[in-house]
């Protein structure tokens, strides 16, 4: 019997791609990876030089300055009360979306299914897979929001947990929350609320599952995005009791832990707004200067209601032929909607990532 083989990992498969949109003259607008292109806030560059923080094995669940500081960014910027003993720190966050499922099948091994947008971050789907469970997908509405109306009810019995992901990446849709931890509690489902977009939400105010209880939920949080610190790799979960207790104990014996000094850069970052305020508005103008260079070159581009991403149909369905359209004419990298699952084959997914004298000279492009 053959073993596990890792398929392609998505982005590799763009580099013909990005030969095109290099010979470009004026070279490569790369739109394709989320990854932050501004700085950090420079207070928490400097909290990084800490040696205090550097000579002792950091605690796997977190500082207790860390986990107050996201504490206290939980309360302040969402009214939600989270006590520190509900909160832990995890190593970006990618790492906890892929490996949950495995530690929940070790707390729950009659269950083997993981639940997931089926248009989505791939990672939800690689993290069941990884534990050797089921990865089902659920339906989107043509708001990009999860259908829990559309879930079997065998699947549900079957459910190690939920995902949820808002605002969601890669169309920008903003899941009702309150009906997903609903759901979750009706039917003893964990529901796993990925909001790493939170602070650019641009239809209503930010929102998180914790809102509405912390019972059987978890709510996931990053920097990554948020801070600009996607290299150095830190997060939170915070949420149901028993849950983040039983995490913690587990990655506790993994071994999982986030760097010291990085912890005491993240507190610096959690306790502060004013870079998060002007981070978003700079996202808000590059993406509205997108909508409008893809508009004007008869694409469908619409602002989402909320990450840093556009969810742009291709015209004829066929979205790597428009991928490289978009690289061959304007120079852009862009990713064919089936990264995010086959429901989103007929789209691309453009990321505002660069500054924003390159994104007007994509503009430049295009309107010729």
């Amino acid at each position: 019997m053959a073993g596990f083989t890792p398929p392609p990992y998505p982005y590799d498969r763009l580099a013909p791609l990005q030969q095109l949109a290099t010979a470009v003259p004026g070279g490569l607008v790369d739109l394709s990876i989320g990854t932050p292109c501004d700085p950090p806030p420079p207070e928490a560059m400097a909290a990084l030089a800490d040696p205090a923080a550097t000579r002792s094995y950091p605690p796997s669940i977190g500082t207790a300055a860390y986990r107050a500081a996201a504490a206290g960014w939980l309360e302040r910027r969402f009214g939600a009360s989270v006590g520190v003993e509900q909160l832990a720190a995890c190593v970006g966050t990618k790492e906890l979306v892929a490996g949950i499922p495995q530690w929940l099948r070790l707390r729950t091994p009659d269950r083997d299914t993981v639940l997931y947008p089926a248009i989505s971050y791939p990672t939800y789907a690689m993290g069941a897979t990884l534990a050797g469970c089921r990865a089902v997908p659920v339906p989107v509405d043509d708001g990009w929001r999860i259908r829990l109306d559309a879930i079997e009810e065998s699947d549900a019995e079957r459910a190690l947990c939920l995902w949820v992901n808002t605002p969601g990446n890669p169309a920008g849709g903003l899941d009702d929350l309150a009906a997903a931890a609903a759901w979750g509690r009706e039917r003893n489902v964990p529901v796993l609320s990925d909001e790493c977009y939170a602070e650019f939400t641009w239809d209503g105010p930010p929102r998180t599952i914790l809102q509405h209880g912390t019972s059987g939920v978890l709510a996931v949080h990053s920097l990554s995005k948020r801070s600009n610190f996607a290299g150095a790799r830190a997060g939170f979960y915070a949420g149901d009791p028993e849950l983040v207790r039983y995490l913690s104990e587990v990655r506790k014996h993994a071994g999982f832990m986030v760097p010291g000094p990085v912890q005491a850069a993240g507190a610096v970052a959690w306790a502060d707004d004013a870079h998060v305020a002007q981070q978003a508005a700079r996202y808000r103008e590059r993406l509205e200067l997108l909508v409008r260079a893809f508009g004007a070159y008869g694409l469908d581009a619409r602002l989402p209601g909320g990450a840093f991403y556009l969810w742009v149909p291709a015209p004829d369905g066929d979205a790597w032929e428009l991928a490289r359209q978009l690289a061959e004419v304007g120079g852009a990298l862009v990713s064919p909607g089936e990264f995010y699952g086959p429901d989103g084959a007929g789209h691309v997914r453009v990321a505002a990532v660069q500054p924003l004298d390159r994104i007007e000279l994509l503009a430049e492009r295009l309107g010729a």
